[in-house]
């Protein structure tokens, strides 16, 4: 089109010809998934400083006791292999999704949330511990860094586990229909995050801490 021709053109012809009139179509609940991968990546920037914040802090005892005094690593070992069985067990619920077996999938959810509740139940046992023993999180910056770091991710189980549970009921009432498999996606990268979330902790809080 010459320089003449488009002045000569209407302004609709003018707008048509360098622009798209015609909205683009996306398939339904493409920005959930979009949504939630930016929910995912703004909760790694507040893991991130967490984790920058006991780095800082992970060495203030306060003449109190250290990680050598307080952890437990078969506990800890035992904690970390609930939470990484209930990832294969929500693994399988989304294989099974996959071939729209409802009761399947609402099984195997189930079978992730014992794993899941077994984690937060080993966890809280450890902080009652520690506080008994009078190594709360006011007692040094090390331990304020450590409830903070281990507290946060004990809560985003739990958020986990509600929104498990709240998806099979769902999954009773609807059945596998597309929005509810979207759902079911969504927490399983919440899922997964949480393990490789908690893979950081116990490398960088109790191995590090023990050495």
């Amino acid at each position: 089109m010459t320089n003449s021709t488009a002045t000569a053109a209407s302004p609709e012809a003018r707008t048509a010809a360098f622009y798209e009139l015609e909205p683009h179509h996306h398939p339904e609940g493409a920005s959930t998934m979009l949504g939630f991968w930016i929910y995912l990546m703004s909760d790694c920037l507040i893991f991130a400083m967490l984790f920058a914040a006991y780095g800082v802090l992970g060495g203030n005892f306060a003449a109190g006791p250290g990680p050598k005094d307080l952890f437990e690593l078969p506990l800890i070992a035992v904690n970390t292999a609930m939470l990484l069985f209930s990832s294969i067990t929500y693994g399988f619920a989304m294989l099974v999704m996959e071939k729209g077996k409802v009761r399947a999938t609402q099984g195997w959810l189930l079978v992730t949330a014992v794993f899941g509740a077994s984690f937060l139940a080993i966890e809280l046992y450890e902080f009652s511990h520690l506080i008994h023993e009078g190594a709360g999180p006011w007692r040094s910056g090390f331990l304020t860094a450590f409830f903070s770091l281990v507290g946060t991710h004990g809560l985003h189980v739990t958020f986990g586990l509600i929104w498990l549970f709240t998806l099979v009921v769902q999954l009773s009432k609807k059945g596998l229909t597309p929005a509810n498999q979207r759902r079911l996606q969504c927490l399983s990268l919440f899922w997964h995050f949480l393990d490789v979330i908690w893979i950081g902790v116990f490398t960088f809080v109790y191995l590090m801490g023990m050495l």
